[in-house]
């Protein structure tokens, strides 16, 4: 029987760091400047007046640090508030072409494989800078793979997980027998960073993954065979990017902030928790496996509070550092990107036979699971 497997995974870090204390002195900037200006119409009543972030709200809120970003320069100029990302020339490489070709190259290093194996491409990620061409297929002809097909998928912060449901019905199916996974979250360009409530959440990174189907006669170092994958929706508005083809017909609508990420994140934190937990028990007790052979879950990175409660409801007690590990504090969240970093850092101490989880969720809403081995 045929073994498919994750067989290499890489990692693009952006340059530029970007501390709570950075952004929250920008931000308070903000809110002087916006509150002094509209002074009468606070007194009036007309308007709230805004209220200031702190680091002791943030990582309290969140658990998040510091996060990495394409460019924080405009982020932290109080009068715009926003990355500056130049706009490239149709001749150039995309920036998250750019970024998938690192991420991508070490992937396919680790895998010990070459651009000629690749059968699939799939960009899975929660903002694609562009409708079309396909981001994918821009990645494809940058590194060299001629012989095979690429698209673009959008799940929000599940997208990499039910990218790897993709690609392993690809294999299975005899399709092909290698898939590239690339995950470029340039989340910065999305944000609202003049809200108080979401400010700090996302940072920018991207991730890559061989998945293929394991031969026979190979020998893969730190590779981890896909016992199961399961994917779940169910829709709701609580996240939402209303960012769209259609904003170009409303002009009055076009700036408004709703064009951007956000969220209700009480709601959010209550409706998410319980729906993941169950998942991720009914996903393992289909596959015969008792919660408490998982060796390790490596969650999507939105929030600490969120993910420990998670752990807690499958582990049915208090998680241990290393069976959950966090990279939020030092990446923020990275929507699709998180749960693959926490992967991609915290898997070589495992040994063989041992169980793990990714487990991705978000908008959507959207739950990803795959159940791995490792080999």
């Amino acid at each position: 029987m045929s073994e498919f497997v994750i067989s290499g995974t890489g990692l693009f870090t952006p340059p530029e760091t970007l501390s709570n204390r950075e952004l929250v002195e920008a931000f308070n900037c903000y809110v002087d400047q916006f509150n002094q200006d509209n002074d009468e119409a606070i007194k009036r009543g007309d308007i709230e007046a805004l209220e200031k972030s702190s680091e002791a709200f943030i990582e309290k809120a969140s658990g998040i640090k510091s996060r990495y970003c394409m460019n924080k320069s405009g982020i932290i100029d109080p009068k715009r508030m926003k990355p500056y990302l130049k706009e490239r020339t149709d001749e150039e490489h995309s920036l998250q072409c750019e970024m998938s070709i690192h991420a991508a190259k070490e992937a396919i290093t680790r895998a010990q494989i070459t651009p000629d194996n690749i059968g699939m491409v799939i960009v899975a990620c929660s903002n694609l800078q562009r409708a079309y061409p396909a981001v994918a297929i821009e990645v494809q002809q940058a590194l060299g793979i001629h012989k095979a097909f690429a698209f673009d998928m959008n799940v929000a912060c599940s997208s990499a997980t039910f990218a790897i449901q993709m690609a392993y019905g690809a294999i299975a199916s005899g399709s092909v027998d290698h898939c590239l996974i690339v995950n470029p979250e340039i989340c910065t360009a999305h944000l609202n960073f003049k809200s108080r409530d979401c400010h700090f959440i996302f940072g920018d990174a991207c991730t890559a993954m061989i998945v293929q189907k394991k031969e026979a006669h190979q020998t893969l170092d730190n590779a981890f065979k896909i016992l199961d994958v399961k994917a779940l929706t169910q829709y709701s508005s609580n996240i939402r990017n209303n960012f769209g083809f259609l904003n170009n017909a409303d002009e009055e609508g076009f700036g408004l902030p709703n064009k951007l990420f956000y969220q209700h994140g009480r709601k959010v934190f209550k409706e998410v928790v319980p729906m993941v937990s169950k998942h991720i028990l009914e996903h393992l007790k289909a596959n015969k496996i008792d919660n408490q052979q998982v060796k390790r879950f490596w969650l999507h990175q939105a929030n600490d509070s969120m993910n420990l409660l998670i752990s807690k409801k499958v582990l049915e007690r208090e998680p241990q550092e290393h069976e959950t590990p966090i990279i939020l504090d030092e990446y923020a969240n990275t929507s699709s990107a998180g749960s693959i970093i926490a992967f991609h850092k915290y898997n070589q101490d495992l040994k063989k036979g041992d169980l793990g989880v990714i487990c991705a969720f978000g908008a959507g809403y959207s739950v990803g699971s795959v159940i791995l081995e490792k080999i």
